[in-house]
């Protein structure tokens, strides 16, 4: 294993009423946030990273700017808190992977991103495999996911070592190859009921289970570093989706939640029996991964994935029809007019259809502006409501509340649709650091500064409560159409 400047050696943890640093690697930044036992952010950074989308399906990151975005946010962020802090919590964006020398950690290649669909041809290849993967990993096969961009590049690079993001980050701060459970089930190669790597799921991609990081619970000590400058232990590992169900409180089968940003993932949890989503007819359309392990037991959450949200958006203002996520409000008209699906990025859950493509239909002479900026809006709140209905029906239940986070959640515009057509209440998270409160309350936990998860996450109030204006015949006439649309754009990519 590579030796690492900042790895220190580990003394024993356990603080009372401890501040924490929480750094939620994300996709298009890094956001550091520092806070302190009673969930009052005392310091916080942001630092832009740069994703490359090509032609050609690819999605690039630069893995080193990941790594420096890192640092940088997390040192910022201590500087304007000004206080000790006592452990670390680091998030990832799942399922990006990174190939990189085992001598000296240094990347080999630009990073591929979740977005990344270059491994669309060898999941073609693997077609056949994908009923007894789906039983292995609960995860349909699909380039989304990491097992298929990890095997591309370790046939690029076969002496490398090829790992999530989280896997890197954590060897070069502490010298540790580790990955947390819930971040290893984005991979396709973990057994989900046993959250050990399956040596089959392995074989049928080519990757060998001897090098793959150890596999470790969410909340517990896994390194020490200096890179923040004092030695600071990294208490908590998770993927960004689960910190943010973990950080809204979800911790009931049932409870679910949704956060908008770069795309929009609802996640459900689950409870603590591996859900049989494998089975279409337990939960169509869905996947499922381990949600958190803590002390080596796990829980279990349905997720379902909108790929463009926030990059729908960002897409429109490219086009010249926003000039920014603010006139997302001003452009509303009510919707129902124009119809839009978002498979800007291909379709994910309930469809699984990488190569379709976002369309605009039911457009005329009388379409202008608004009414396209509206479809938008509406389509995401759409696809978020049928991945809502799926896991609806998995749990055999209604959801209820749907408690959300993420930068989007300011158009109120986005909330009220979303109301509109899940017919249930919107609960907006208080912050916009969801994933990373979700991150410190998991480091509280493995530092043993906190008796259990209800007392690690508190309770979380809500900035605002969207209910239902809208009818809901009205509601299931736009959602019948809406999902008509998307089902036509899928069979027309297969």
């Amino acid at each position: 294993m590579m030796d690492d400047l900042w790895a220190v050696s580990s003394p024993g943890a356990g603080l009372d009423h401890m501040n924490v640093l929480a750094i939620d690697q994300g996709t298009s930044a890094t956001k550091a946030i520092v806070v302190d036992e009673r969930g009052t952010v005392l310091g916080r950074s942001s630092v832009r990273v740069h994703p490359r989308a090509g032609a050609a399906g690819e999605v690039l990151q630069d893995a080193q700017e990941l790594l420096e975005s890192v640092l940088s946010a997390g040192r910022a962020a201590l500087r304007d808190a000004g206080v000790r802090v006592d452990a670390v919590g680091l998030g990832n964006q799942g399922e990006t992977v990174v190939a990189w020398d085992r001598a000296d950690g240094r990347p080999l290649a630009p990073a591929l991103s979740w977005q990344d669909r270059q491994s669309a041809g060898l999941v073609a290849r693997l077609r056949d495999h994908a009923p007894r993967l789906r039983e292995i990993s609960g995860l349909p096969l699909d380039p989304y996911f990491a097992a298929p961009k990890m095997a591309l590049l370790a046939q690029r690079h076969p002496a490398a070592a090829v790992t999530t993001v989280d896997s890197w980050l954590l060897a070069r701060l502490t010298g540790r190859l580790a990955t947390d459970a819930a971040t290893a089930s984005r991979t396709m190669l973990l057994d989900l009921g046993s959250c050990a790597w399956s040596a089959e799921a392995c074989e049928v991609f080519g990757i060998d289970v001897g090098g793959l990081p150890e596999i470790v619970d969410c909340a517990q000590p896994v390194g020490r570093t200096r890179a923040f400058g004092q030695p600071l232990e990294i208490c908590a590992l998770c993927v960004d989706q689960q910190a943010a169900l973990f950080a809204q409180g979800c911790l009931k089968r049932g409870e679910a939640k949704c956060t908008y940003g770069t795309g929009a993932f609802l996640l459900v949890n689950a409870g603590g029996d591996p859900p049989r989503a494998h089975a279409a007819a337990d939960a169509p359309g869905l996947s499922a991964s381990v949600a958190w392990r803590l002390g080596g037991e796990p829980s279990y959450c349905l997720d379902g994935q909108v790929y463009t949200a926030g990059a729908a958006v960002s897409w429109l203002e490219g086009l010249g029809l926003i000039s920014g996520p603010g006139d997302l409000d001003r452009c509303w008209d009510g919707g129902g007019g124009v119809t839009f699906v978002p498979a800007l990025a291909g379709l994910g859950a309930p469809f699984w259809a990488p190569d379709a493509r976002a369309g605009w239909l039911d457009l005329s002479l009388q379409s202008g502006r608004e009414a396209l900026v509206s479809a938008v809006v509406e389509g995401v709140a759409a696809q978020v409501a049928w991945l809502a209905r799926a896991a609806a029906d998995a749990i055999g239940g209604a959801l209820g509340t749907l408690r959300v986070d993420g930068g989007l959640t300011a158009s109120r515009a986005l909330m009220q649709a979303q109301a509109d057509l899940l017919q249930a209440p919107v609960a907006v998270h208080s912050g916009a650091d969801a994933t990373a409160l979700g991150l410190a309350a998991l480091a509280r936990l493995g530092a043993g500064d906190a008796p259990d998860p209800g007392r690690a996450v508190g309770q979380p109030r809500p900035s605002a409560v969207y209910e239902p204006r809208m009818p809901g015949d009205e509601a299931e006439r736009r959602l019948l159409r809406w999902r008509e649309a998307a089902g036509m754009l899928a069979r027309r990519a297969r």
